[in-house]
């Protein structure tokens, strides 16, 4: 059966998810700095942040010591592996301009969710990301050239002009949104996928 994603529901879900989670993420946030000078700690709490949309996406609270855990650690291999191969694809993509590195971004989007949410390995992750975008590329595209302009550089560069304050106040709030964005089309591209035992 093929998966419904609209870009209505994306922004909706969005603004929903990320509201509800703001001070959730405002506190892992927090305490990520807090660790950024603990090299090895900081690996954890990094690989923490990073999939925090997969945390979003199954509704659940969000307990910001959660980033301490060290079910973290497990995934440090093939976190960096598949965070590596991503990188690596889409660079050799720009070399054929930059539309390839796009579709590329956007096809490998939901890799390390799946590396550390679903168990997957680094090359499992990567198929199973573009298999699972696959026919939703432009919704995913329209979503973040939106989020981009409207919602993020446009308000932020107007509310500088008007007091700076406001303008930092706004992108703390909308990238909250953003991840929540990454949530939903998570949650909803990645329902039907197993979880490794």
């Amino acid at each position: 059966m093929e998966k419904e994603l609209n870009f209505t529901d994306i922004l909706t879900n969005a603004f929903s998810l990320g509201i509800k989670n703001l001070a959730s993420v405002i506190g892992c946030l927090i305490l990520w700095i807090l660790t950024i000078w603990i090299p090895y700690v900081n690996v954890g709490t990094t690989i923490a942040i990073v999939t925090l949309p997969a945390a979003i996406s199954k509704g659940k609270a969000i307990n910001p010591l959660e980033i301490f855990d060290k079910s973290n650690y497990k995934f440090m291999g093939e976190f960096f592996l598949a965070s590596g191969l991503r990188g690596l694809i889409i660079s050799f993509a720009a070399i054929f301009l930059i539309i390839p590195a796009i579709v590329m971004n956007i096809a490998y989007t939901l890799t390390i969710l799946l590396v550390v949410d679903k168990g997957k390995g680094a090359a499992d992750a990567l198929k199973i990301s573009n298999r699972a975008t696959f026919g939703h590329k432009w919704t995913i595209f329209f979503w973040m050239l939106f989020f981009g302009i409207v919602l993020f550089a446009i308000p932020y560069y107007i509310l500088n002009w008007i007091w700076t304050p406001l303008a930092v106040i706004w992108m703390i709030v909308i990238s909250v949104v953003a991840l929540g964005g990454k949530a939903y089309i998570y949650g909803k591209l990645t329902e039907d996928i197993p979880d490794e035992a």
